[in-house]
This record gives structure tokens, sequence and C-alpha cells, in this order.
């Protein structure tokens, strides 16, 4: 539980040490689906999820959303834009990114109503710019501004793919 923790500050603090060692580390993943799902159930309750079945309805729904963007940001990484350093696997992708969570479980406190706004917009940043150090540090990419056009190209492209099925659904 110590390293968990020392892991999830490493990653929160963006530190590129604490990336390569869970890229590095398979037993990892365990600890990194943990840390997205407590930051998926911390943005639940931020966002007003107040009963278990919205909790897990919210949670369920955000970790499907990472998965979804972390796929997409690993194919487009390494088959689109990689650079000629560039090798990974998908749980390399999915330790660092599961880890880039960590300042999500502050969204918890989006839930007084008097900082919510501030709370959700900070602690989102946050995350993207660590999710972003991740898939440099994953992607063993040199560039960051290629780390965040990698990132920023999977989230349009999901974003994209899930507007047009709420318009189907609905």
């Amino acid at each position: 539980m110590n390293n968990l923790l020392k892991r999830m500050l490493g990653a929160a603090r963006l530190n590129a040490d604490t990336y390569e060692q869970v890229e590095a580390d398979r037993t990892s993943l365990t600890g990194a689906v943990f840390t997205a799902v407590i930051a998926s159930v911390a943005a639940a309750i931020g966002t007003g999820a107040r009963d278990v079945v919205s909790v897990v309805s919210a949670t369920s729904v955000l970790l499907m959303t990472w998965i979804v963007w972390v796929v997409l940001t690993y194919v487009i990484g390494t088959r689109l834009l990689p650079e000629p350093s560039t090798h990974a696997d998908i749980g390399e992708v999915l330790r660092t990114t599961g880890f880039s969570a960590s300042p999500g479980i502050l969204r918890a406190f989006a839930v007084i109503p008097s900082i919510a706004l501030p709370v959700y917009i900070g602690v989102t940043f946050w995350m993207l710019l660590a999710f972003v150090v991740a898939i440099r540090q994953a992607l063993d990419f040199t560039s960051l501004p290629r780390a965040f056009a990698v990132c920023f190209l999977g989230w349009l492209i999901y974003a994209v793919l899930f507007v047009g099925f709420v318009r189907v659904a609905l």
C-alpha cells in the first residue's frame, strides 16, 4: 500500500521517474486500475451522485471513457505519430495513464458547492497534464508537444465518436 501511495503522489507531481517505474513494472496494473477507479468514484461523487446506483453507473461510464481514450491514444501514438524511439505495448500505456488519474481523487471536493467549478476545472487540467506526461513516458517520446498532440487527437476523436453516439441514442 505504501508503494501505491508513493506512486500515486509521484504521478500527481508529474514525476517522469514515477511513470518510468510504473511503465516497467508489469505488476503495477492492479494499482493503476485501482487509481483510475478511485478517481472515477471521486468524480461521480463530486458531480452529484449520491446513491450507490448513481455512483456505480457514473464510475462505469468514466472508466469506459478512460479506456477508449487510452486505446485511441495508444493507436495514434504507436501507429500514426510515433517517434523513432517509440516502443510500447498497451499494458505500459494502461499502467501509466491509470496512475495519471491520481489527481482526480480531489474531484470529490467538487461536492462543496462554493468550490465545485474551480475544483473540477483545476483537477481536470491537472489530470490532462499527468496524462500527457504518462503518454510521453509510456511511448518513449522525446517531445512533450508530440505527446500533447497525440493525447489531444485521441481525445478529439473520442469526443466526436461520443457526440455521434449520443445523437444516435437519443
